[in-house]
């Protein structure tokens, strides 16, 4: 049995000749292995690129990686003693390397016989010196390297550089901080994706099981964003998960339900951003229509009491909306504009038959304040009033108290949100916009808004996804989209965006990824502080992700759709929100996502400015690994970030065929040589004009 010293020195592969913070270089030995170690316990390769080495110090070893190596010529012979005779060598090329600075590794202290344990700590306590020993690490070190961490549950591959140790990962760093996959097309990026998924549902239902000796599910929830329809079949097989399909059109062969992200789901932005309405008019109309639609305010009501007290409170909200602005009236043309409206308003203050005489009354009173205020102070061309703010308080306080005249009340005039998820139609909201432009003298200015929106409403292929005629709660929907109720078991819902038009791609998505945010933001508010982790998938996120200008005066869907995922990644964690964005362009996403995602997963990258990024997301001294990004082999990657204590190499676990996204890359030589099936567009024809059912529907 070899003693501590007699197996450091068997281990022994060269010596420290420089130091500095960042870098160590050593003289290899000549009798260090050359292409294979055999003295670490078992073969293997030595020496590598990226491979791992030791420096023994007073904290134990400092754990270092390969950066590059080289030969150089000695400029000095060496003389051997062999059997009392003198041997001289010839000048002979000298081996070098450099080495980074990972880590710790110190051996746990142990009273039985059992072999020696390590664990791994990121930073240095204290440098080594020129002339301290290099090691190669054993296999148990090596393991105790690259299997370093707290509750790691997960097995996601293998590490080539460590002797295949297993990579496993602890799912709170993992999703808990959000994800990026990374990496070129046909890299293994999808396969990843849909592995990361499959290996945490199949470790949690082992854990259970084990515990409970019998099969239970595990509760576990996956929201995922398809542009492409790679994972419609991905999941087909689990079976102890709820795995729900929604897709452009409904398909009963492959399971998929139809999509429905009703219209009065959208919020302000995204209704801006599709109408794509101006800031000066068009916004502020479309912004009071929704206030009035969501409230279910409606302009014409069978009770003309009913109909005036709403329309007295349309005029207050809107009324208040201008005099937030400040003094916009004093003089010109803007004032010209205020006078028009008032007498716009005071046209709608028609006295009905039915009235009671006290509403008679003060209806009466209050057209008297609106002729009174704006027909004084004027100037000398009449139609160049100057308005004060407290004129136009004195006016508001008028309509208040006609209002509660007709049975309102001070707090129904409170600002209304327009963003709250309240039913409404297509044909509701065109009768807002209308309505409100004509009380707000914008009506020569919407038209454009109008004709966008009366576009969306009248095509018949969006019609089932955003005004579908089989009516849905909003209950209904976050149990169908979020997560089922009560359910125990584990639950993968599926978004295929791939037919969905791409004027409301981005709409759609960003809507489908806010109600996720906001519903877990909401559950955590009435479940005093409980929340329901979900981790959300955004394939292709380069397109959904992308930089924009924020100087933009109006945004637009691609920037609304950005946004959203920005607020995720900045807040999501807080409310049990994960995110998992794949994507071959890093260059292209939005820098705010990108820098708040804590663990990386990098496949293959070869795109000079994506590797430019990429390379920041890590120290100098912890770079060399990635220089391997352009020329790594499918389903191999580097892990890095708060998920791993360290950089390190992956070899994905297989994955198999049925369990893969159908991304795969097109067989052309088979297509030229081997299938050579007639091709008939009939059947494709009919789908795509839908001139008649399918046998898919």
């Amino acid at each position: 049995m070899l003693t501590p010293l007699a197996n450091a020195d068997a281990l022994r592969i060269g010596r420290v000749e420089f130091v500095s913070p960042d870098e160590v270089k050593v003289l290899l030995d000549i009798e260090a292995p050359h292409n294979i170690a055999l003295n670490s316990g078992i073969p293997r390769p030595f020496p590598r690129i990226n491979s791992y080495a030791l420096i023994p110090n007073e904290s134990g070893f400092i754990v270092t990686q390969i950066g590059w190596i080289t030969t150089e010529q000695s400029q000095f012979t060496k003389q051997r003693n062999v059997k009392d005779n003198i041997v001289i060598d010839l000048p002979y090329p000298l081996r070098k390397m450099s080495l980074n600075l990972l880590g710790i590794l110190k051996e746990n202290i142990s009273t039985d016989n059992e072999k020696p344990s390590y664990t791994f700590s990121r930073g240095i306590e204290m440098f080594p010196t020129v002339g301290d020993s290099v090691l190669l690490p054993t296999q148990s070190q090596l393991q105790s390297i690259v299997e370093s961490g707290l509750n790691r549950h997960v097995d996601i591959g293998t590490s080539p550089l460590a002797g295949n140790a297993i990579i496993s990962i602890n799912p709170d760093r993992l999703f808990g901080r959000h994800l990026a996959v990374l990496g070129n097309t046909g890299s293994g990026k999808s396969c990843s994706v849909a592995g990361l998924i499959r290996w945490s549902i199949e470790a949690a239902e082992r854990e259970l099981s084990s515990k409970q000796n019998k099969s239970i599910s595990a509760n576990t929830r996956f929201i995922i964003l398809d542009p492409n329809g790679e994972y419609t079949t991905t999941f087909s097989d689990l079976k102890n998960v709820n795995v729900r399909i929604y897709g452009m059109e409904e398909d009963i062969t492959n399971k998929i339900e139809q999509l429905v992200v009703p219209l009065w789901l959208w919020n302000t932005s995204e209704w801006i951003a599709f109408a794509q309405a101006s800031s000066k008019t068009q916004k502020p109309t479309l912004i009071q229509a929704l206030r009035t639609v969501r409230d279910n305010i409606s302009l014409v009501d069978i009770s003309p009491s009913h109909n005036m007290r709403r329309y007295l409170r349309t005029l207050i909200t809107i009324l208040k909306i201008e005099i937030s602005k400040g003094n916009p009236w004093a003089g010109g043309g803007h004032s010209k504009g205020f006078k028009d409206l008032i007498k716009a308003w005071e046209r709608g203050l028609t006295i009905d038959s039915s009235f009671s005489n006290n509403e008679r009354q003060a209806l009466t009173t209050l057209k008297q304040a609106f002729e009174k205020f704006y027909t004084t102070n004027t100037v000398s061309n009449e139609d160049w009033p100057i308005y004060t703010q407290p004129e136009t308080t004195i006016l508001l306080k008028e309509i208040e108290k006609t209002h509660n005249k007709f049975g309102g009340k001070s707090t129904d005039t409170l600002p209304i949100d327009a963003d709250v998820p309240c039913p409404f139609s297509g044909d509701d909201l065109l009768k807002s916009i209308e309505a409100n432009a004509e009380l707000m003298n914008t009506s020569d200015y919407v038209e454009t808004m109008l004709m966008r929106i009366k576009t969306l409403l009248s095509d018949s292929k969006l019609k089932p996804v955003i005004s579908p005629d089989k009516k849905i709660t909003l209950d209904q929907w976050l149990d169908k989209y979020i997560c089922p109720s009560n359910c125990k078991n584990g639950s993968i819902t599926i978004v295929d965006l791939s037919l969905i038009p791409t004027e409301l791609t981005y709409i759609i998505t960003s809507v489908l990824a806010r109600m996720t945010l906001e519903s877990l933001q909401r559950y955590r508010k009435i479940s005093t502080g409980q929340t329901i982790p979900t981790i959300l998938v955004m394939e292709e996120a380069h397109t959904f992700i992308k930089r924009y200008n924020s100087d933009s005066e109006n945004g637009n869907a691609l920037e609304t759709c950005a946004k959203i995922f920005e607020k995720i990644a900045r807040e999501g964690r807080k409310f049990g929100l994960g995110l998992i964005i794949s994507s071959q362009r890093p260059s292209e996403l939005s820098p705010t996502v990108l820098s708040q995602c804590n663990s990386f997963l990098l496949h293959r990258i070869s795109n000079d400015k994506d590797q430019e990024l990429v390379n920041k997301l890590v120290p100098d001294t912890l770079r060399s690994l990635l220089r391997e990004l352009p020329s790594l082999p499918s389903e191999n990657a580097i892990l890095l970030g708060w998920a791993s204590e360290l950089p390190v190499m992956v070899k994905m676990n297989y994955l198999e065929k049925g369990h893969r996204p159908q991304s795969n890359d097109p067989e052309y030589w088979n297509s030229w040589i081997k299938n050579r099936n007639n091709i008939t567009w009939k059947e494709v024809a009919n789908d795509w004009q839908q001139s008649k059912k399918t046998t898919n529907k």
